[in-house]
């Protein structure tokens, strides 16, 4: 299946969902490695040999944890996409959805961050060709929202060159701004005794999300 052959992925049961839940957690706190299957069947109250029922083992559970939020992650941008009636809503949508995630599925961004060479070459693919979709889609919205990073249809015509730069800094801008949202599970332990409260720090997110789309796309 290419890319965009993505649909929203179908719905799971809920032991099996569970299982998932279990095993993220166990993964981004020991690695893919340190866990074994019998443990999370433990975390999951079911035996470890009960696990392979739901999956052939953790290699399964590992590839349909990391495929599963990146098909998530496109197809849900895709929507909030075709949804939104400007640019500027677009991109709105795009970083509330991503804040979304980053403030709910913390364990799966360690998991990524650690733990995507554990998968097997194809599902590495897979799951790379995904992201890439995903962050062309905010390229594209990025530079439909601010023209400064370049003249859109008019400077491919007339200069090529420069046109190539303005996606390049684009893209650019959107990994930078990818790099500040992931960032949320790694200062987890940084922010004090009183860390703001979700919905603050989902705000504070994306004003600075916004604010560096803005700031690069004026200069």
């Amino acid at each position: 299946m290419s890319v965009d052959q993505v649909r929203e992925p179908a719905p799971t049961s809920p032991r099996r969902a569970q299982i998932l839940r279990e095993a993220a957690q166990l993964f981004a706190a020991r690695g893919f490695h340190g866990v074994s299957v019998d443990e999370i069947g433990a975390a999951s109250g079911i035996t470890g040999p009960g696990l392979y029922r739901h999956f052939r083992g953790k290699d399964a559970m590992l590839a349909e944890l990391l495929v599963g939020i990146s098909e998530q992650l496109l197809a849900g941008g895709r929507q909030r996409v075709a949804e939104a009636e400007s640019a500027a809503a677009r991109l709105d949508a795009l970083v509330c959805g991503h804040i979304d995630f980053a403030l709910n599925e913390r364990a799966l961004i360690v998991l990524h961050d650690r733990d995507l060479a554990s998968l097997s070459d194809a599902d590495q693919r897979r799951v790379r060709r995904l992201q890439r979709a995903y962050v062309e889609i905010w390229v594209d919205v990025v530079r439909e929202a601010y023209p400064g990073f370049d003249d859109g249809a008019a400077a491919a015509a007339a200069a090529p060159e420069t046109s190539r730069e303005g996606e390049a800094r684009a893209r650019a801008a959107v990994h930078a701004v990818f790099g500040l949202l992931n960032s949320t599970p790694h200062s987890a332990a940084a922010r004090g005794p009183r860390p703001p409260s979700p919905e603050a720090m989902g705000e504070l997110l994306r004003t600075l999300a916004l604010g560096a789309f803005a700031a690069a796309g004026a200069a």
